[in-house]
């Protein structure tokens, strides 16, 4: 795309919409950002107050989706928000469906009725892939998922492929591994990680809890991942890309990496809960982005230790502001 087009994200508040308004805006795109009804806050977008343009809108409404894109008339439309916390979706799996594959028939219904060109594309998750016979996962891996979030995303997943199929839209799915940042949210691991090597290296707590070790878990930087998601729309034909690292990791790893930033042994700090475990999991999640930097020439820009230190770095600050103002 030229510069001078527009983009709509949703999840504009969160980790990855804002890292690609960044990206977007840099290539000189107009942006606009759905944000619920009465939300003030432009969340991790903050900073981008000014510079991107807000619309309102829910997941769990899907006029308001429609809405949004006719009044914003994009070429591009990036739909990044959903319900990212896997454990919770066990809590409320009727939601958890409409908000994620709803809102992406609501979208893609839209853009079929409205103007077929504009380009799509919506994240999948390689938790789509759950229990699968290999690791790691290529795209034509049978996927087995095994919780609400994964079978959503997986519905999702599916209805992209088949209005591409059907009506030759431009949507592309972009089936994403555990990508972080220092925006990530502080209840999913490797932010309590992160945050948890800052503040004992500060002298604010004395250790850190976690559940199993011994996860293995597929971690890319979030900025890498959405720049993926920008080139999958610049493609002439539209297609799905597994967008990851390749390599498995531990959370063991990860700790001892985050650690050793502060200058610290992981393994005299971090304890395990047994409550925190759960359940070993068969199939290592782990994705083979072949297919991505050989078609896309997509290539991850962030090695996974400059990722860990890059969010300890950003927590010893935050805990040092903190601090400072008490």
């Amino acid at each position: 795309m030229a510069a001078g087009e527009s983009a709509l994200i949703t999840g504009l508040t969160g980790q990855d919409g804002s890292f690609l308004a960044e990206l977007l805006l840099e290539k000189e795109y107009r942006v606009t950002g759905v944000v619920r009804n009465g939300e003030r806050s432009l969340g991790a977008s903050e900073h981008l107050r000014g510079s991107v343009q807000t619309v309102a809108g829910d997941l769990l409404v899907p006029p308001s989706l429609r809405e949004a894109i006719e009044r914003g008339r994009p070429n591009e439309i990036y739909h990044l928000a959903a319900p990212s916390f896997i454990p919770a979706s066990w809590e409320r799996p009727g939601e958890t469906v409409a908000a994620i594959t709803g809102s992406a028939a609501a979208i893609l219904e839209t853009v079929r009725d409205t103007d077929p060109t504009t380009r799509v594309f919506v994240p999948a998750s390689g938790a789509i892939f759950g229990d699968a016979p290999e690791s790691p996962q290529r795209e034509q891996t049978p996927c087995r998922p095994n919780t609400p979030y994964a079978i959503a995303k997986l519905a999702g997943h599916q209805l992209v492929g088949a209005m591409r199929e059907r009506y030759g839209l431009h949507a592309s799915s972009g089936i994403t591994y555990n990508h972080e940042s220092e925006r990530r949210p502080e209840q999913f691991v490797t932010r309590r990680v992160t945050r948890g090597a800052a503040a004992i290296a500060l002298g604010l707590q004395e250790e850190l809890t976690l559940g199993s070790l011994e996860a293995v878990r597929d971690w890319s930087f979030a900025g890498d991942v959405v720049r993926g998601a920008w080139m999958m729309l610049q493609q002439q034909r539209a297609d799905d890309f597994i967008l990851a690292s390749g390599v498995g990791r531990t959370v063991a790893q990860f700790a001892e990496v985050a650690f050793a930033c502060v200058e610290l042994e992981a393994e005299r700090y971090v304890r395990v809960d047994p409550a925190l475990v759960r359940p070993a999991e068969a199939t290592p999640s782990v994705g083979d982005p072949s297919k991505a930097r050989a078609q896309l020439g997509w290539q991850p820009e962030v090695s996974f230790e400059q990722l860990v230190e890059r969010m300890v770095r950003a927590d010893l600050q935050l805990l040092e502001q903190r601090a400072g103002r008490s």
